[in-house]
């Protein structure tokens, strides 16, 4: 079933998508955590911009 969500991203509309992968700092207790989310092209610099 990856294939397909893999392929269908590729083509289209979802070209002008990118998933983008963040590591965060807990401040609770010091661990490194990675957040990813699927955003549009648009919006990466903002992504990674905010905590």
């Amino acid at each position: 079933m990856a294939k397909k969500v893999v392929a269908t991203l590729k083509t289209g509309s979802g070209k002008n998508f990118t998933k983008c992968i963040k590591m965060v700092k807990s401040p609770k207790t010091g661990a490194y955590a990675f957040k990813s989310e699927i955003v549009p092209n648009d919006q990466i610099k903002d992504f990674f911009e905010k905590k």
